[in-house]
């Protein structure tokens, strides 16, 4: 900051002259003595505040962490110790197309100090998280469900009073952060965390994906000091202004002498009909048969949390489901959950394509990812038909299209994408808006049907206003999201490929590349099921149905619907259009099956709804209203209501202090940790030391500069 003064231009009489050298000496005294106030403020306030922040929390170098905890430095010795270790053991019960899973975070201290966890994990971006405990011994602690703030401000009041407490919040659907206080020197307490969740059911097969790890997100924008929130790496800015909140702090991978963040599995399959086969596409797994349709499977021996874990089930051929209809009474209300596989749509007169590949080749999709992408657009391309238009576009702090225009898939343009293709590395940011725009022209297409393939990891921190540029500019397009890597952004692939009317396809390994692409391909190239609707029974009043608008069934694909109604009798019918036939159902209600839980998805799937209302310019005073009678009825966990958990009995003494510590992730073992972190990078900001108080020092400093020059110039006048 650079401060100026202007010189007077008239002469002044000698009186006044004196006058003036008198004004100036006083001026500089003056000067002089609030230059002095500000440096005794910066060392009686900020010198201390970094001093201790330094004794408590010594920066560690990255590279020097031979095991998988968070450090801290002890004041009284100054040793560098382990302090909080974290250890997760899942059980996840399958009965037909709805799973219900116990997550149990145990957290370990290691030291002779009273602990505060802070821990940022994934789960299903459908998960309709209900319940939280916390396990002391043989005692246990029902978490309830709050408004975000007055569930922050019970869980701080408890903390401060020493009673061991836990609060669990959503930063994403998919992305969550326990924290729990007071726990004691070497002691250790578990926090459990249960949900549900719909299947995904594809080609005829069944799959269930749980997430196990996190890959960093690029977060755009401005830095922001203020809401100086969180204890990621990254600072908040003005496009992403929780991203302190998303980006916890990450392992240095190479230096892992033993797994960090260690993970038990226990699944308990029931699949409601006989099994052909039961596989777990990443992980090797033990599978104890219990009978035809019933499988208990584990993870064969302990595993590090570095690649998310997915298994498939496949039924006998003679009993592949074609519905599934369950519903659930509750508090007057009957719940809903409908599954149908229409029949295939009848092939018909098909317009030629226009193909826009996307490919993401951003520094976190470095590693194995961008070597996985390079071969699945590779083969994308090979197979285009010569009616078809086509292009590339990749990105990473830029956007670059292959050619100007789609080009016809002329064997000359196929060879130059190909060269092309090869020759892609991944390195530097992920602007994904910079390419939606490219590709996404916003128009309709009458002569060809356009297709928008979408290769990324979705690693970004601005997903909802990703979310609303498809949906302004898609038009008549659609976009098809290709996951790629070991841990990709399911919220962002799955939300971004409902947005562009297509589907999501996850590729986690090269040796999976031909057959996912190739299944996409099918799904491309085939006719889709359209203007779906469904017509639900009398009752007293009208039915609360999920999605509204129900979207095109690709190929393979099943209709899900979830419902709310008055005590309903009699059937519910669905229509569409297939090819140029009408495909109609009928299922009646005295046939469906009584579960439970179908009360919690079908509120999971309003509150998305809702949510996506946002984007649409709805007042979010309007929609956080909503949101909030929907979760704190059914018990749930969402954008603006959290979990809490309080004990009773106080065990830390008020003169006792309480450390604080953000626990580290593992990076996905398909990326590159210096890709994405630069290999200059010494250390990253350590959960309690966030980037975040750094630049609060700054701007206190900032201020001080300022005001100083302020009065420079009063003076000079």
């Amino acid at each position: 900051m650079v401060c100026t003064t202007e010189a007077l231009n008239t002469q002044p009489t000698r009186g006044a002259s004196m006058q003036t050298t008198r004004h100036s000496r006083y001026a500089a005294m003056l000067l002089a003595r609030i230059e002095k106030a500000c440096v005794l403020v910066y060392l009686a306030i900020v010198w201390p505040m970094r001093l201790a922040h330094a004794q408590e929390y010594a920066p560690i170098q990255l590279r020097d962490i031979r095991s998988g905890t968070l450090l801290f430095k002890v004041q009284a010795t100054g040793t560098t110790v382990e302090s909080l270790r974290q250890s997760t053991g899942v059980t996840i019960r399958i009965a037909g197309i709805v799973a219900r899973a116990t997550v149990r975070q145990t957290f370990r201290n290691t030291t002779d100090e009273w602990m505060e966890g802070i821990y940022v994990f994934p789960l299903p971006e459908n998960a309709a998280v209900d319940q939280l405990n916390i396990r002391v011994g043989e005692r246990v602690i029902h978490g309830i469900i709050k408004e975000k703030n007055a569930a922050k401000a019970a869980y701080e009041q408890a903390k401060t009073g020493g009673l061991q407490t836990a609060l669990l919040e959503q930063e994403r659907p998919n992305l969550f952060t326990s924290n729990v206080a007071n726990i004691g020197p070497r002691d250790a307490i578990t926090v459990e965390i249960e949900y549900q969740q719909t299947l995904r059911y594809d080609n005829e097969q069944f799959s269930i994906r749980f997430p196990t790890a996190i890959t960093p997100r690029y977060i755009p924008g401005n830095t922001q000091v203020a809401l100086l929130t969180g204890n990621g790496w990254a600072a908040n800015t003005d496009v992403v202004v929780d991203a302190a909140r998303i980006t916890p702090p990450v392992a240095y991978p190479r230096n892992l002498a033993e797994p960090l963040n260690s993970i038990t599995l226990k699944v308990i399959l029931d699949a409601g009909v006989p099994l052909a086969a039961v596989e777990s596409v990443y992980h090797p797994i033990r599978t104890t048969p219990i009978d035809d349709r019933r499988r208990e499977i584990t993870l064969d021996g302990d595993d590090a949390a570095t690649r998310d874990f997915e298994l498939t089930w496949t039924p006998a051929a003679s009993n592949t489901p074609r519905t599934a209809f369950f519903t659930e009474k509750k508090a007057g209300k009957t719940y809903c959950l409908l599954m149908v596989m229409p029949p295939s749509a009848t092939p018909s007169r098909t317009l030629p394509r226009e193909v826009i590949y996307i490919i993401d080749t951003s520094g976190s999709m470095s590693g194995t990812s961008i070597a996985q992408a390079r071969e699945a657009l590779r083969m994308a391309v090979e197979r285009l038909d010569p009616t078809a238009k086509f292009n590339v576009i990749e990105f990473n702090s830029y956007a670059k299209a292959l050619f100007q225009d789609a080009q016809p898939a002329t064997p000359q343009n196929l060879r130059t994408a190909v060269r092309w293709i090869d020759q892609l590395r991944a390195n530097g940011g992920t602007e994904m808006a910079l390419a939606l725009n490219l590709a996404l022209n916003g128009k309709e297409n009458t002569d060809r049907i356009r297709q928008v393939i979408f290769l990324t990891d979705g690693a970004v921190g601005n997903e909802e206003q990703l979310f609303k540029l498809i949906a302004d500019k898609l038009g008549d397009s659609r976009l098809f999201a290709v996951g790629i890597g070991a841990a990709p952004n399911s919220h962002f692939m799955t939300k971004a490929a409902q947005t562009g009317r297509g589907t999501f396809t996850y590729i986690s390994k090269v040796e999976e590349v031909k057959e996912k692409m190739t299944a996409l391909f099918q799904k491309l190239e085939s006719p889709v099921l359209k203007g779906i609707q469904v017509a639900w029974p009398e009752a007293k009043g009208p039915a609360d149905a999920w999605p509204r608008r129900i979207p095109d069934l690709h190929l393979g694909e099943p209709l899900i619907v979830s419902a709310a109604l008055d005590d309903a009798k009699g059937s519910v019918k669905l229509i569409g259009l297939n090819g140029e036939s009408i495909w109609d159902a009928t299922l009646p209600m005295a046939q469906a099956t009584p579960g439970t839980g179908m009360g919690v998805l079908w509120a999971r799937e309003k509150i998305g709804a809702l949510t996506d209302q946002l984007k649409e310019g709805k007042a979010e005073d309007e929609v956080r209203s909503a949101v909030v009678q929907v979760a704190l009825q059914h018990h749930l966990v969402s954008q603006y209501t959290s979990l809490v958990a309080i004990d009773r009995t106080p065990v830390r003494r008020s003169d006792d202090p309480l450390k604080t510590a953000a626990l580290q992730v593992n990076l996905p073992d398909s990326a590159d940790y210096e890709a994405i972190f630069g290999t200059q990078q010494g250390e990253l900001p350590r959960g309690a030391t966030s980037a975040q108080l750094n630049f609060a020092y700054g701007f206190l400093l900032l201020l001080l500069t300022s005001l100083l020059c302020q009065v420079r110039r009063r003076l000079a006048k």
